[in-house]
């Protein structure tokens, strides 16, 4: 890419709006006649609803309307993705409630103080029926049932055939049983939407969505809708990490209330309500086995895992089938064997977050990989680059039914150590215990790979020339602060000649926009990119075409110089045009002269949706296939000894997402990874009691860290091209996430390994870390390993997830 913007650094063009008039959110949206919605939720996780008296509430000052789910009227729906017909959801509960949270009313009011107010009168009579709150304990004997038709409290369940033996051969077997506890996303602004009716008896819908077109056609559905009748507009968002992917019921309230009170309705939960409503996720239970031969070489993993969907399977019931997808890990296992049952439990539905399936594979694989190491006495590094696929197999199928397109994971490995100066700090480890040290020091390893693009592989994008010489580009993807006005305008510029900061960006409506997949699954530049670029190419050739006649030459003989933006005869760079000239004359220009439509026009054409008839392109690029981004990355923490506390050091990452657009781009995407990563490893775990009471609903009780708890992370990157796109890109929205959660754990355990300490669940709090240490000193520590749930043995072979689910799942 020499002479190339890309691969360049450039500052996001996006931010000095947001860094001085500030951005516009849902909750700043003032239509008038605004009116504001409040929910009334249960205070109890599972019980019968006996009766609700809102009398008092519609007779209090600013009140326009109470509605329960008689008065709504908007029959059950699925949110997001469908798990099976009895697990619609009604938003607003109806007979029973089952999780803490769950609304049962709605009060919409002239001010938010009023409908706050009058949410406080409104009466709900319950029976307490008994709560599960965690999937172990759903999916024992003589839990009750949260739904009558799964009396088991099973959602779903897949299993490989019973003759799969991976641990067949092994000279050792290593065993753990690894939690990966329940996280919330937290993202600064909370779900949001606002209802907005207009005159021509549409629907505009803002909303804080990752996904406005799939928004639009969820919420159409769920109300009965004809999709035409709405506009979806998302706005700036405050964050979303796959939480804020899909319809939540509230959005479907919100909409059915503007069309019922023919005003603007708005919603906004406070962070509280939001801890408690927005989707939680991970919430895995992992009982997982790694055969080991006296060489080292792995003979295969049997995994048996426990996934909680909370109150109403969703998304999130399909994230540990994309653990199990993933479970191949950089590893060449001759044999895997790995079987899910998720449970329905009294808490709030799972759903997806940064990496969504796939930190947990890398999880439970980094977690078994490094205590194996501590069970043979292999150092970490030598047993991983045993088992490494090697970079030579490459397109490589998997076990676990997907291809590989491209990796070499000792580069990024050795590449990571050499960073760390992993020697040097074996050494002084060495030291410390010879010492005696109340301060150890920990260095934990993680490798791994991930899916990206997965279940969403097209995506729309369209070029325009202005009249003034710019550009606008239009795109289905939906940025929330990833830079994608950045990223698209650098490839634009670079086929174009235009400046970065003359090219206009549209994007996250629905009407102006036609179609998109939204943003999820680390997928923005590899597929929207690509679209992006094809369409810019297809741009330039329909430029070349109107230069050429301008020039009075043959199409063949015209040249674009993108240093300057101009178009000239080729030796004679004198005659020239540029953009200006181009966008002033095709307005004139003979019929047929751009070129026939492509393809995809055609077909938009088809669909109904105008062509531009100006300078421009449009079209979809659909990559057909996944890619995989790999990394390794090492983490470096002291222990005390005499307290548990974990001093984080060094965190040095080594991401390679194929060929890097803008590094700038990429090292905030990994920081903020890391960040999320560790954030999970040390801090963040959300809490139910044994009643499904949430013990973790605000920041005061939810750990939330910042910047202050880390160090400053250490970035880097390879770059191995995907073949499957233009630009030989891959995802990183994710990848730092992934691999910096196990590769922290690690460091904590391996700090006091010395002791016998084989496993430490997260998050590794100072008193986990102190309690473990203690045990080993005293000789208790507990087998890592517990014999899975007797309901493993009852599920029958071969039971499959919904196909449609799981590819909604990896697009997030």
């Amino acid at each position: 890419m020499a002479g190339s913007i890309l691969g360049n650094e450039v500052r996001r063009t996006e931010d000095p709006e947001l860094l001085t008039v500030g951005g516009r959110y849902v909750y700043d949206h003032d239509a008038a006649g605004m009116c504001h919605a409040v929910f009334v939720r249960s205070p109890v996780a599972h019980g019968r609803i006996e009766g609700i008296d809102t009398g008092a509430a519609a007779s209090a000052p600013g009140v326009i309307a109470v509605f329960t789910a008689d008065s709504l009227g908007v029959a059950p729906h699925h949110g997001f993705v469908k798990v099976a017909d009895e697990f619609a959801r009604a938003p607003l509960a109806t007979g029973k409630v089952r999780f803490v949270g769950e609304a049962v009313a709605v009060v919409v009011a002239e001010t938010l103080p009023q409908a706050t107010d009058a949410a406080e009168l409104v009466e709900v009579d319950y029976t307490p029926l008994p709560a599960s709150p965690d999937a172990e304990t759903a999916l024992s004997s003589g839990a009750a049932a949260i739904f009558d038709e799964r009396p088991n409290n099973v959602a779903t369940e897949i299993t490989d055939p019973p003759g799969i033996d991976p641990l067949a051969g092994a000279d050792r077997i290593v065993r753990g049983r690894y939690v990966n506890q329940k996280i919330a996303a937290v993202p600064l602004e909370p779900n949001s939407c606002a209802a907005v009716p207009t005159d021509d008896g549409r629907m505009t819908i803002y909303c804080a969505t990752q996904m406005p077109h799939l928004t639009k056609m969820q919420l159409a559905g769920a109300l009965g809708w004809e999709p035409q009748r709405l506009r979806v507009i998302a706005p700036h968002v405050g964050g979303g990490f796959g939480a804020k992917a899909g319809l939540y019921h509230e959005h479907t309230v919100v909409a059915a209330l503007a069309d019922r009170l023919d005003r603007p309705v708005t919603w906004t939960p406070g962070r509280s309500e939001d801890m408690t409503t927005l989707a939680h996720s991970r919430a895995q239970v992992q009982y997982a086995e790694l055969g080991v031969r006296d060489d080292g070489t792995f003979t295969g993993l049997r995994v048996r895992l426990v996934g909680d969907t909370g109150a109403y399977p969703n998304i999130g019931t399909m994230l540990p089938a994309g653990t199990k997808r993933m479970s191949n890990g950089t590893y060449e296992f001759p044999a895997i064997r790995f079987d899910v049952v998720t449970a329905v439990t009294n808490t709030t539905p799972t759903g997806a977050y940064r990496g969504a399936g796939r930190p947990e594979a890398a999880a439970l694989l980094e977690r078994l990989v490094d205590q194996a190491a501590l069970e043979t006495g292999i150092d970490p590094i030598e047993l991983r680059m045993r088992n490494f696929i090697s970079p030579d197999a490459f397109p490589f199928d998997t076990l676990t039914g997907v291809q590989y397109d491209s990796g070499d994971y000792a580069l990024a490995l050795r590449r990571a150590l050499e960073l760390a100066g992993y020697d040097e700090l074996r050494s002084e480890q060495a030291a410390r215990r010879e010492r005696g040290d109340v301060r150890q020091l920990g260095i934990g390893i993680a490798s791994f790979v991930e899916i990206t693009a997965g279940g969403l592989t097209s995506e729309f994008a369209a070029v325009r020339i202005e009249s003034d010489g710019g550009a606008t580009i239009r795109v289905g993807t939906s940025a929330h602060g990833q830079g994608h006005h950045t990223t698209f305008a650098q490839i634009v510029s670079a086929r174009t000649g235009i400046d970065v900061e003359r090219i206009g960006f549209v994007q996250s409506d629905t009407d102006l926009v036609p179609r998109g997949g939204g943003t999820g699954g680390s997928r923005s530049v590899q597929v929207g990119g690509s679209a992006v670029s094809n369409a810019t190419d297809v741009l330039v050739e329909r430029a070349q075409r109107l230069a050429a006649h301008l020039l009075e030459a043959s199409v063949a003989d015209i040249v674009l110089d993108t240093a300057e933006g101009t178009f000239s005869v080729a030796g004679v760079p004198a005659r020239s045009v540029n953009w200006t000239d181009l966008a002033a004359a095709v307005t004139q220009a003979p019929g047929g002269l751009l070129g026939d439509p492509t393809d995809a026009e055609t077909t938009a054409v088809k669909r109904g949706e105008p062509i531009d008839p100006g300078l421009a392109a449009q079209l979809d690029f659909d990559q057909g296939e996944a890619s995989f981004p790999f990394g390794a990355h090492v983490a470096v923490v002291e222990v005390d000894t005499d307290t548990g506390e974990v001093h984080y050091l060094r965190h040095i990452a080594v991401d390679d997402a194929g060929t890097v657009i803008n590094p700038l781009l990429l090292a905030g995407q990994q920081h903020g990874g890391i960040a999320q990563g560790a954030a999970q490893t040390l801090y963040e775990e959300v809490v139910f009691d044994e009643d499904g009471n949430p013990q973790t609903g605000t920041l005061l009780t939810y750990l939330f860290p910042s910047a202050a708890e880390f160090p400053s992370f250490e970035v880097h990157s390879t770059q191995t091209p995907s073949p499957l796109n233009p630009l030989g890109a891959k995802g990183i929205g994710e990848a730092s996430t992934i691999g910096s959660t196990p590769a922290l754990q690690n460091a904590v355990i391996d700090a006091i390994a010395h002791l016998g300490v084989r496993h430490i669940d997260m998050p590794m709090s100072p008193q986990r870390v102190w309690e473990t240490i203690a045990a080993a000193r005293a000789g208790t520590l507990p087998d890592p390993w517990q014999e899975p749930l007797a309901i493993f043995a009852a599920l029958a072979a071969g039971t499959e997830v919904d196909a449609e689910g799981l590819a909604a799942a990896e697009s997030i």
